[in-house]
């Protein structure tokens, strides 16, 4: 039988409120939370070890329960309505809670295809603009996302809920710049940055070859050093009053002519 936790004091479940909370502590002690049937499941297809999974008997359902079976019964912590209440970051969490040890991944792990689209961020702050274009890079096949000197965690909760579990789908990879330029130069993938300064609209360079899509901040784009150093500039047309998009949504329009040119809707 699970163990049943009751208590808001307990120990358990104060390290997994920590663990929601800060990053210090994610990163301190290698452990993310997870949270929903959908995104636990990808989470432990992506190899993500589980720790321990809490689970309130009264919010499961059909889907939950099938994710619940296929956790070892010893890692299985059973936990009280207003436990729950305390541990869970959203509101709807499908009655399950997932502790599992991180994974990071590194520019050598990355497994390409032979022409290989990805997506790469430099300096992205916002975790829910990290997550909708996680979410992006899933549905346009994207072979990985490079987050190049990073201002949030990829496993923030924010992060983890707004791309639906995204950010397990997908091979997900931080860096420096440096490291990122030297990586594209080796696998020869041409870059092409989005950035108000340029005067090619983005639909019109060839993107059927090895590409990377390099966005920058919404407040100030890309730095000197990615612009300096890209094979191409591209520009979105805003017809108008404002000059440029939100991030997610700029990546999302460049990824899918991206996808279009590649003839992957055939």
């Amino acid at each position: 039988m699970a163990e049943r936790i009751t208590s808001l004091q307990n120990p358990r479940i104060k390290q997994v409120v920590l663990l929601q909370q800060k990053s210090k502590e994610r990163k301190k002690q290698n452990l993310i939370i997870v949270e929903g049937s959908r995104e636990i499941r990808w989470a432990i297809e992506a190899d993500l070890e589980p720790v321990s999974l809490f689970y309130c008997d009264d919010h499961l359902n059909s889907e939950s329960r099938e994710v619940l079976s296929m956790i070892k019964s010893d890692l299985l912590i059973e936990v009280s309505k207003e436990v729950f209440a305390k541990m869970a970051y959203r509101e709807s969490s499908d009655g399950l809670v997932l502790m599992a040890s991180a994974v990071h991944k590194t520019l050598a792990d990355i497994h390409l295809s032979t022409s290989p689209l990805v997506i790469i961020l430099e300096g992205v702050e916002k975790p829910g603009n990290l997550g909708a274009i996680l979410r992006t890079a899933d549905a346009s096949r994207a072979d990985a996302v490079i987050i190049c000197d990073p201002l949030t965690d990829i496993y923030n909760p924010n992060v983890i809920r707004s791309s639906i579990g995204c950010v397990f789908t997908k091979q997900v990879v931080a860096c420096s710049t440096e490291q990122a330029l030297e990586w594209l130069k080796e696998h020869h993938i041409k870059s092409v940055a989005a950035a108000l300064t340029a005067t090619e609209n983005y639909h019109k360079i060839d993107m059927t070859g090895p590409c990377a899509i390099v966005m920058g901040t919404e407040a100030d784009g890309l730095t000197a050093k990615w612009l300096d150093a890209v094979d191409q500039s591209v520009i979105i047309p805003m017809l108008g009053k404002h000059d440029s998009l939100n991030v997610a949504t700029a990546t999302a329009i460049i990824a899918f002519e991206a996808l279009r040119q590649r003839d992957f809707y055939a």
